[in-house]
């Protein structure tokens, strides 16, 4: 792991909020559920999660985005320790966390602007778009200045820090994206390829360090807006790899934010989005 980014440095200040449960039953009320993914953006940082001193998931590695999971509401002890390391040893993040009744989240553990280990909450906007269209979120969560985010060499977003994010609904096909440093041409990260398919919410995190220059992007897509939103598997771009859900979350979830996920998931529909 990079001398840099110690474990304990690992654990942050403030509100934080975890979120872990069973897949719903085929009958339960889904008022009382909430959808959570997480993802790991932390370079050199492989981890494994406990909660209540069960472990939930081992070998959590950088880049990798999780299925989305149905959440029970409830408090847990959750323990993120690197990977080996527990669960008798000094856990790099630790919290009392609860897990609130409705919405779509995805976590974040990723990088500040400065290279320190942050985790963020980010609501994901699963509400219908128009037809023709899909929508396409970009988060800047990596070790980087200022970026803007460019289709077909045209910018899309411009200005976009660390650990904010942008959203616009645009025309579903394929887009050559690239994240240029902001107001310049200097490429950072890309060009990648983007599918955008209709009816569909994709979010496309720029996430790693500059300094490293372990910059790379990931993907997360939802389909379903133009009914009930339906969240569905979670691909990668670059550096990033999805686990099988049947073997990485049999039955359990985890996910952490600096804010409580309570708070994003019911009175923010865009978390850390510019205003």
């Amino acid at each position: 792991m990079n001398s840099r980014f110690p474990l304990a440095l690992a654990a942050s200040a403030g509100a934080c909020a975890l979120a872990l449960g069973a897949a719903a039953p085929a009958l339960a009320d889904q008022q009382q559920k909430a959808m959570v993914s997480v993802f790991h953006g932390i370079p050199g940082l492989t981890v494994d999660v406990y909660a209540n001193g069960d472990e939930l998931l081992s070998d959590f590695k950088p880049g990798t985005v999780t299925d989305p999971q149905s959440l029970d509401a409830g408090t847990y002890d959750i323990k993120i320790f690197e990977a080996g390391k527990g669960p008798e040893g000094t856990p790099a993040l630790e919290k009392k966390v609860e897990v609130p009744e409705g919405g779509n989240a995805t976590v974040a553990a990723h990088l500040t602007a400065d290279g320190k280990p942050q985790l963020t909450a980010f609501t994901n906007d699963v509400s219908e778009v128009g037809a023709g269209k899909a929508r396409l979120t970009v988060r800047h969560v990596a070790a980087a200045p200022a970026v803007d985010v460019r289709a077909g060499g045209q910018p899309v977003f411009t200005d976009l820090t660390n650990p904010k994010e942008d959203t616009a609904e645009v025309d579903a096909g394929t887009v050559n994206a690239d994240v240029v440093l902001a107001g310049t041409d200097t490429v950072a990260i890309g060009p990648a390829d983007l599918s955008l398919k209709e009816g569909t919410s994709n979010v496309v995190y720029a996430w790693g360090s500059a300094d490293d220059k372990n910059l790379a992007l990931a993907t997360q897509s939802f389909s379903g807006m133009a009914s009930a939103p339906k969240a569905v598997h979670a691909g990668g771009n670059g550096a990033a790899v999805t686990p099988n859900s049947s073997d990485a979350w049999p039955a359990w979830a985890a996910a952490a934010g600096v804010v409580t996920v309570t708070g994003v998931l019911t009175a923010r529909r865009l978390a850390g989005r510019r205003g």
